[in-house]
């Protein structure tokens, strides 16, 4: 079977590394002009020409990240299998539209207003109460396109560093930590959920996922399952779908899903009976899914803007090493180490340790070290 994969980036490389045992081949659709698989067949069309050469070529079609035009999903979908489907990337590339889904299934949000200039940018500040947080509608990630105002008074400022036409105000979630969800359907509705993960951002970039996540009740688990689970089922998906959610006193708050592998289950390489990137493969392929437990506890953790001492990181035996084959920039994710322990007090040595020998890395705090 040959695995079309729209985009070219880290996540189509380990979707592909996963499926080549599985006797998948690989072809991806790069619309950026600039790709960093490094492996399988490339196509690279920045002008949308190629799209029948590359629908020839494949017989079922995923994506490995939600920016991308959703027309083009969906003409593919006329001739072969996308997975998950194009309403998914559609809902997902609309903040509005996915706040929206998160309500009609009563999956708790934060308080939210729609703002389209500067005046009613202010008029939702006062309404919601500051502090809240401004995010473009569309093509905002990690941390970018987004403003926070402390004061209505700060609305035109953060209109114009935003700088799009329209944006989603949040009132702000007072959060005990942030989790993440990841979950796989397969094309007969059979779920797989994977343990919850703790994630620790830094300047809006995820540096840290711990799994299974410390400290999580029965009731937190099962809510989660219970909105992925839903969210799941009403966009019939096939594959992996990411939630991301706050902890708070009340219960959890979703922020926002991701129609593809995450960056927070990237532990799930070592950590898991069955990564997130070959549970995915399965599903899009029609195959029956493998066991989500995990093998113990791991910590990922990101490797942003340089390589750092990665000699020092391979002689480590706890360590695992995954490289992207990108240059160095800063802020560019160019790879990621899963640390792995038999206990949470063992897990946060080693996680700083390893850390130590990557420069710039923030100091590691979770549940585990307060």
């Amino acid at each position: 079977m040959r695995i079309g994969v729209l985009g070219a980036g880290q996540l189509g490389r380990m979707l592909a590394l996963s499926g080549y045992p599985l006797a998948k081949d690989f072809v991806f659709y790069d619309m950026s002009g600039s790709p960093s698989a490094g492996l399988g067949e490339v196509i690279i069309d920045r002008e949308g020409r190629l799209i029948n050469d590359f629908l020839a070529r494949v017989d079922r079609i995923t994506y490995e990240f939600e920016h991308l035009p959703v027309d083009v999903a969906e003409r593919m979908a006329q001739e072969k299998p996308v997975h998950p489907c194009p309403r998914a990337l559609q809902v997902c590339q609309n903040r509005e539209a996915e706040k929206s889904l998160f309500g009609e299934l009563g999956i708790p949000t934060p308080e939210w207003a729609l703002a389209d200039s500067p005046e009613t940018l202010r008029q939702a500040a006062e309404q919601l109460g500051c502090p809240v947080i401004a995010k473009s509608v569309t093509e905002g990630y990690d941390g970018k396109g987004q403003a926070v105002l402390k004061a209505p008074e700060e609305a035109a400022d953060a209109w114009a560093s935003i700088g799009h036409p329209k944006v989603i105000v949040e009132k702000f979630v007072n959060f005990r930590r942030e989790v993440s969800i990841i979950a796989v359907r397969a094309e007969d509705g059979d779920l797989a959920f994977y343990p919850m993960a703790e994630n620790i951002h830094h300047n809006g970039i995820l540096r840290y996922s711990v799994a299974p996540a410390p400290e999580l009740s029965d009731d937190v688990t099962d809510a989660a399952e219970k909105y992925i689970r839903m969210l799941l089922n009403e966009l019939d998906y096939v594959g992996v779908l990411t939630l991301e959610l706050f902890e708070t006193d009340q219960g959890l708050v979703a922020n926002e899903m991701a129609p593809r592998v995450h960056n927070s289950g990237h532990w799930t390489i070592e950590g898991a009976h069955t990564s997130q990137f070959e549970n995915h493969i399965r599903a899009v392929s029609g195959h029956p899914l493998g066991s989500s437990a995990p093998r113990g506890l791991s910590c990922m953790i990101n490797i942003i803007g340089a390589h750092g001492d990665t000699d020092r990181i391979l002689e480590l035996p706890y360590a695992h090493l995954h490289l992207y084959n990108k240059g160095e920039r800063p802020e560019r994710k160019l790879g990621h180490v899963t640390v792995l322990a038999d206990s949470y007090e063992e897990l946060v040595w080693r996680v700083r340790n390893t850390a130590q020998f990557l420069p710039g890395a923030p100091e590691f705090f979770s549940t585990l070290s307060r």
